[in-house]
């Protein structure tokens, strides 16, 4: 087990109402202040936030009220997602250098330690790792001076698919301030056993995220993954035991939670903010 006090960060998906990645809008029906303060009601020690939603935030209070907001409330880790063609060119690399600004200054004026980034999503060509190892370098380097962590996570739908990939990119960029993310749900759709985990030095597990599901695939592995998680222990993915991995390699930090769900998502706040926190402590019994 951990030496340190188990804390969980719910992710910006689980407690953002009925939104989903890449939908109509990710943009939370929810205030700030409403989901902070069901947050910390449950037991939540951090809260995720979307770049979208974050920056309606800040249109709307400004973001030194954001920060306050979640100071006030006990959420002491923030993250944000997701930064995409981040590696690439032309038109996409020009829109995502703007939103990499936007996110590190933001992620700066709410205290947030840690920026989530994408892989090429549905790209199945191999990944071209030169050009990604040498720009996930200069993202880490950007973002050094804003005190952020950069965290690439592997997808089962993408072109940073399994640990080895990833470390190829990671471990050759080198960076202190960059490394991997690791959820068990990609893990486990992705075809790896847990034990893969090992692969990873323990300086490039920056971050974990829990979930479940059923065995079998519901639709496609997309529609699986934005429509059909499960809380933690109500699937066939055994949390306790991707717990168990992680904490072999040493990883310390606070536990994402990501439960995408066309059911959960449509619950009312505060109660499935305290059923998702419930379940997934009741995991690290077992751990």
């Amino acid at each position: 087990m951990s030496k340190q006090p188990i804390e969980l960060l719910a992710s910006y998906f689980t407690l953002a109402g009925d939104v989903y990645p890449f939908g109509p809008t990710e943009i939370s029906p929810y205030s700030l202040q409403q989901r902070a303060e069901a947050s910390a009601k449950a037991g939540w020690k951090g809260l995720g936030f979307s770049h979208a939603d974050l920056m309606v935030t800040a249109g709307k209070i400004g973001l030194k009220t954001a920060k306050q907001i979640l100071d006030d409330n006990g959420l002491k880790h923030r993250e944000i997602e997701f930064l995409v063609d981040w590696y690439l060119d032309g038109e996409k690399r020009k829109a995502s250098d703007v939103q990499r600004v936007e996110m590190l200054e933001t992620a700066q004026a709410i205290g947030a330690r840690k920026i989530k980034i994408a892989p090429g999503l549905h790209d199945y060509a191999p990944a071209n790792i030169p050009v990604m190892r040498e720009a996930f370098a200069g993202l880490c380097e950007d973002a050094r001076k804003y005190d952020v962590t950069i965290v690439l996570e592997i997808m089962p739908f993408s072109n940073v698919a399994t640990i080895d990939t990833a470390l190829a990119i990671i471990a050759g960029a080198n960076q202190s301030n960059g490394g991997i993310l690791v959820d068990n749900w990609h893990i486990q759709r992705g075809g790896m056993p847990y034990s893969e985990i090992a692969k990873i030095p323990p300086q490039f597990l920056k971050a974990v995220e829990l979930d479940d599901a059923l065995e079998e695939v519901q639709g496609t592995l997309w529609e699986d993954t934005i429509y059909h998680r499960l809380l933690c222990g109500e699937g066939c993915f055994n949390p306790p035991e991707f717990i168990k991995e992680v904490q072999k390699v040493g990883y310390d930090d606070y536990y994402g939670v990501e439960i995408l769900s066309q059911t959960y998502r449509k619950q009312p706040l505060e109660e499935i903010a305290r059923r998702i926190f419930e379940t997934t402590m009741a995991q690290f019994d077992g751990a």
